[in-house]
């Protein structure tokens, strides 16, 4: 047997986390309770997938927090927004209805009354 065949027979069906068990992954990494070529080795995974891992949720987890504002619940903020724009849709429609009105008033008018 060559290498190559000898080197592309150890190669690893890739085996795609899903998000629950990636959370998992990265909980095992922070609390020490795996290294990342434990956690490799135990999630079937090959070790760079297991550096993104630990990229992708410390990015996630710093754009989460430069995010939020202290003191302020984020479902205040959406709750106002959504009050917002529905009284925005309840005067657009109030303009039309006016504008319509208006448009058939003017219509009966004869024009030099």
């Amino acid at each position: 047997m060559s290498e190559q065949q000898s080197g592309s027979s150890r190669r690893r069906r890739k085996r795609v986390l899903s998000a629950e068990e990636k959370l998992v992954v990265y909980q095992q990494l922070l609390s020490g309770e795996l290294s990342q070529r434990q956690a490799a080795e135990r999630w079937d995974v090959d070790p760079t997938t297991i550096m993104r891992i630990r990229k992708v949720a410390r990015e996630g987890a710093l754009f989460a927090l430069a995010q939020s504002r202290p003191g302020r619940r984020q479902g205040e903020g959406d709750a106002e927004l959504a009050a917002a724009r529905a009284e925005i849709e309840r005067l657009s429609e109030t303009v039309k209805e006016q504008a319509i009105e208006l448009v058939v008033l003017r219509g009966k008018q004869r024009p030099g009354w």
